[in-house]
């Protein structure tokens, strides 16, 4: 029968999307945000379980009733097998694997029975919140708000077997997952300096300064760890200031060659009096305005030192403003680009106009799109990085749980 649990209980750890509720649409979301924003009460979020969550609750439910708690650890630690060098393995460890893929709910509804679920750790030495921050999964690691504080204090102290780092050490390394979900090096050194600093704050003071094997401090580690990062930062930046560089170049190009040339004889320009003109002019200016400011902030942040620290708030939003008017400066040459063939055709064949306005649109819509994912992870990063690490969201004990805790310690 424990077989029969492990291998049930390990396809539901190892399937988090299981689990996932299904989010509210971005209408809704603004509507909520815009009622606390009022301090108006709407209805009471109630999330109904998923078919995964309910059968995890039966058979859990079953399992505790005819198991203690050495049989229930024995069942989530799998079967066991003995290497070469004489070393006992486990070939199933069901809380760390779903704490590697990041199964939040799964976990929680283990450790509201079993408290002390939260304390073991695998064949390396690691419980659950090290796996967790090792694979940069908030979901599992913001557990560690609702736990009492002594409980939440050794687990930040425990060390693991093979290089006796705590839990502050484990952030300082990079993580591939977090490389492969977040955008541009300079955007992830950010998000790596942001879990850094709120496992610094979790961590006890007195607990902050300690060394592995290999006399490391854990800020000695993480400087070591994203040295390299620093630079790819700088050079990611070099590409966006070369794009802004050609635009400046072009819109200054195109001020001194207007549609149609000049007046010989008073030298204004010959469609001066057009409306379509007026908008070649303006466009034309907001675009060399635009890209000329988009290429001193890359060029102020090339010249100037930056240390790993100014990665978290100074070095994003420079970046955010160089983007947001990079942008500006490809529309608005979009739009001179468009308005002088409507100078030119003013008095016939207009469909030619249009459609190369249409035309004009798709690399506007595909900076849009390509940028647009870059720009809200760094606006969230920056004035709302409470979504990477909330306390305020209860998983563990839901206010709308009634906990009977029969068998926790």
């Amino acid at each position: 029968m424990p077989t029969i649990y492990t291998e049930l209980f390990t396809s539901l750890a190892k399937n988090p999307d299981a689990f996932n509720m299904e989010e509210k649409n971005l209408i809704t979301r603004i509507k909520e945000r815009i009622g606390r924003i009022f301090g108006m009460k709407g209805e009471p979020a109630t999330e109904e379980d998923t078919d995964a969550l309910k059968i995890l609750k039966i058979v859990w439910k079953h399992a505790t009733k005819r198991m203690s708690y050495d049989d229930i650890k024995d069942m989530l630690r799998g079967p066991s097998t003995t290497l070469d060098d004489g070393s006992v393995r486990y070939l199933s460890r069901v809380l760390f694997d779903a704490a590697e893929v990041g199964n939040t709910r799964f976990i929680a509804e283990l450790l509201r029975t079993y408290h002390r679920l939260m304390i073991e750790t695998n064949d390396d030495g690691h419980t659950i919140f090290h796996v967790a921050v090792m694979h940069r999964h908030q979901g599992v690691y913001n557990l560690l708000y609702e736990i009492a504080g002594s409980t939440k204090d050794s687990i930040c102290q425990i060390p693991d077997t093979l290089d006796r780092n705590t839990l502050l050490h484990l952030v300082g390394k990079t993580s591939k997952e977090m490389t492969a979900k977040t955008y541009g090096a300079s955007l992830l050194m950010q998000r790596e300096l942001l879990w850094f600093q709120d496992v610094y704050n979790m961590t006890p003071p007195y607990a902050r300064e300690k060394k592995n094997n290999a006399g490391q401090t854990p800020y000695e580690l993480f400087s070591k760890e994203n040295k390299e990062l620093v630079s790819k930062g700088l050079d990611w930046m070099k590409d966006c200031m070369v794009v802004a560089t050609l635009i400046v170049t072009v819109a200054f190009a195109v001020a001194f060659t207007v549609p149609g040339g000049y007046n010989q004889d008073h030298g204004l320009p010959i469609f001066t009096h057009q409306r379509a003109f007026l908008f070649f002019v303006i466009a034309d200016a907001i675009s060399l305005f635009t890209s000329s400011t988009s290429l001193l902030v890359f060029l102020t942040i090339l010249t100037s030192g930056h240390g790993q620290r100014d990665f978290m708030y100074s070095l994003p939003k420079k970046l955010m403003i160089g983007i947001l008017t990079l942008f500006i400066s490809v529309a608005a040459m979009m739009v001179t680009f468009s308005a002088s063939f409507f100078v030119l055709y003013h008095k016939g064949l207009k469909w030619v106009p249009i459609l190369i306005s249409i035309f004009a649109t798709v690399p506007v819509i595909v900076f849009a799109a390509l940028q647009f994912p870059l720009l809200v992870d760094m606006f969230r990063s920056m004035y709302d990085s409470s979504y990477l690490f909330n306390p305020k969201k209860h998983v563990l004990y839901p206010k709308t749980l009634k906990l009977h805790p029969k068998k926790s310690t």
